[in-house]
This record gives C-alpha cells, structure tokens and sequence, in this order.
C-alpha cells in the first residue's frame, strides 16, 4: 500500500507507532520519577494536587490550540514539533529544586504532552484510512508499551543509584534520535484520504490558504454527532481514569491487603489493557466498530460490577481485570470516528473528542473521592459503570456515516 500523497503505509504505520510508543515512555518517566522529584523540589502532597491540575490544565489548552495547527499545516510538522518539545520538557522537572520552578516545567510538559496526543491521534488516523482497515488500537497499545518501558527504567536507575538528572537527559535524547529516525515516514495532510478535493495550487500535504478554507470549520461538522462523541469520550476515560487512581486503593481498603496486592490490582488492569488493545483490531475488523464500542462498554461495566460486589480480593482483582480488558478498544474507536467525522476539520474534530476525555480522565478520580465520603468507595464506583452503561447506549456514534464535503 502506497498513497500517492505520502510514504508506503507500512512505514508510515511504523513511524507513527514509535510515535505512540515514545509519548508512553516518556510520560511515565515523569509518573515514575513523581516520589524523587517532589522531594527534591519540596513539594507537599497539598501541592502535587495542584501540580497535576496544571498538567492537565496545559495539557488541555494544548490540544484545543492544536486543532486549527493540524487543519492548517497538516499533523506531521505538529507532531514532530511536540515530540521533540516533550523530550526536551521532560528534563525540566528533574532540575527543579522549588515549587515554583517544577510548576513552570510541567506547564511546559502538560502543554508538549497535549500537543502530542492531539497531533499523534490525527496522525493513526490517517494511516488507518490508508489500511482501510482498523489498526487504531495497536497504536493506543504501543503507548501503553512504552509507558512500561519507561517505568522499568526508572525501577532500574533508581535501584542502580544512577540519577534522576542523567537519566531524564539520556530519555531526552534518545527522544530527539527517535524523532529524527522516523520524521520522513509521518504522513502529510491529506493521506490516505480519496475524499479530500485537491484545489488549485494546492498540493497535499502543503498549507490551506484563507481561500480554500472556504466555510467555518463547524460548518464542515455534524455537532451534535460530535457533541455526543465528546461525552462518550468523557465517560469512557473517566471510567478509565477511575482505575487509575482507584483500583489498588479499593482492594487495599475493602479487603484489608497489603500494598503489594494492591499495586498487583492495578498491574493486572494494566496488563489486561495492553494486551488487549495490541490484538482487538481484529475483531473491530470483524464485528465492526459500534458493536466492539457497544459489548466492550457492557463487558466494564460487568467487570466493575464484580468488582464492587467480590466477597474477597482475588475475585476483585479479576473484576478489575475484566474491566481493563472491556474498556481496552473502546477510546480509539472514539478517536478514529472523530478524525473521519469531516475531512477539512479533522484536527480540531479530534482536538475536541481528546480534549473531552481527557477532562473525564481528570474528574473521574475526583468525582469518585467526593462521592467515597459519602456512599463509601464502593458505592462511588458505581459511577463508572454509569459511564459505560451510557457508553454503551450511545455506541452508534462511532458507525461510520457520509463526512460533509469542503466548500470551496
């Protein structure tokens, strides 16, 4: 498979997965090393709350400026500009030795780190239009790989005694090298996309100019199909982000375990997730992707459902994993149908459906700590399999429909 308007789709699959792979990594150099740099910078548990809240704030304003960036000049420039930004960004924190020089770097990381995400997307997008099959979970489980990486290695320099320093500036440019290895197989604006009018004096791949624009970028869009993918994209990572933060803690507290069977919970989510998400593409190939979107959603909710209700903890830990498992294909399914929700405004489309959910990511672990004062945590948990019931009630959003064509 060759697009005439970009590299062969094998390569360009490759590069975009190392893409993927590489933002895993090093965000999870920052997650890891969370214990070692707040120490260093003297940051209280006060304050890591309000830190986090920057990243995702940054983040967020990140991925709704970089909308209009990949419509205009196409994702590839952005995404190469956020991945060597984000391998830079991530030596900041490690230099940081106040409150005050940590929150300037992970505003610095979050906004990289959202740039990335946004512009990644819309880049497995495109080469999963060239496929004309799906492959959009593979990339989500190559992030999920490298985040693995990542964290080994910072299990593996701290117990060497290394170096937080060292280690982050040799992340940093292991990131640059990757970048450059595989800049010239991302894919231009345009690939793989027989539907895209190439007007005159514009070449694919090249910037729209105020003419070709034609019409505002909501027009170009069904919003109230968008809309309804925003919220399923909320839900679906809010019940996501509430394993996050949630899964280890619950065992630990219902059942009174030890830490280490706690963090054993939360492993076997992740686990469950990632080896799913590299081999659910096939069935999204075969039973389509509402359907996939539809019983994944159900299979969660059955998850968490058992989770709650376990008399003891190793059936919670299987519910937990059922739940990583069921929740493994749904996001990218999300993704990919906002990127083929419109042709000329597939960077914001996305920019909007990421955004979304990563706000859901952000007040899914929140909204279950207000509630667990309440109804105890079990009962907040409940809220997650709301989510997924809704999820699976509104799975129709991810059929594929007719894109409205550019104006011109």
């Amino acid at each position: 498979m060759t697009p005439a308007d970009g590299p062969p789709a094998v390569r360009a699959r490759r590069s975009v997965t190392a893409v993927f792979a590489l933002n895993g990594f090093l965000a999870a150099l920052w997650v890891a090393h969370i214990p070692v740099i707040t120490e260093r910078a003297h940051v209280s548990h006060a304050q890591l709350g309000g830190l986090l809240l920057l990243i995702g704030a940054s983040a967020f304003v990140a991925m709704q400026l970089c909308g209009p960036v990949i419509d205009r000049w196409g994702s590839r420039p952005t995404t190469i500009a956020a991945a060597l930004l984000l391998s830079v960004a991530i030596i900041g924190p490690a230099l940081a030795r106040n409150p005050e020089a940590l929150a300037a770097s992970l505003a610095l990381f979050g906004f990289a780190n959202g740039a990335l995400d946004v512009s990644m997307n819309a880049q497995a997008v495109a080469v999963e239009r060239a496929y004309r099959r799906p492959i959009m979970s593979a990339f989500h489980g190559y992030f999920s790989v490298g985040s693995l990486l990542g964290s080994g290695l910072v299990a593996l320099t701290l117990w060497l005694d290394a170096g937080v320093v060292p280690t982050v500036i040799g992340a940093a440019v292991f990131g640059a090298a990757a970048v450059a290895a595989v800049r010239r197989w991302l894919v231009p604006r345009g690939y793989g996309d027989p539907t895209i009018e190439v007007l005159p004096g514009e070449a694919a791949g090249e910037p729209e100019t105020s003419s070709s624009r034609g019409s505002r970028w909501w027009h170009e869009v069904d919003l109230r199909q968008l809309g309804l993918m925003a919220l399923v994209a909320f839900a679906l990572m809010l019940a996501e982000g509430t394993a996050y933060d949630w899964s280890a803690l619950h065992v630990v507290e219902t059942f009174g375990t030890t830490e280490a069977i706690g963090a054993i919970t939360f492993g076997a989510f992740s686990a469950a997730m990632t080896v799913a998400r590299l081999g659910i593409d096939r069935i999204t190939a075969s039973v389509g992707a509402v359907r996939l979107v539809r019983y994944g959603a159900l299979i969660g909710a059955v998850g968490m459902t058992v989770a709650v209700l376990a008399p003891v903890a190793p059936l919670a830990i299987a519910g937990w994993t059922v739940f990583g498992i069921g929740l493994a294909g749904l996001i990218p399914q999300i993704f990919t149908a906002a990127g083929n929700l419109t042709v000329r405004a597939s960077g914001r489309a996305i920019s909007v459906v990421v955004g979304c959910g990563y706000l859901g990511m952000l007040a899914g672990p929140a909204v279950i700590g207000f509630l667990s004062g309440a109804v105890g945590l079990n009962g907040a948990l409940v809220v997650a399999v709301v989510a997924l019931a809704f999820a699976a009630a509104a799975a129709g959003v991810v059929a594929p429909r007719n894109r409205i064509s550019p104006t011109s």
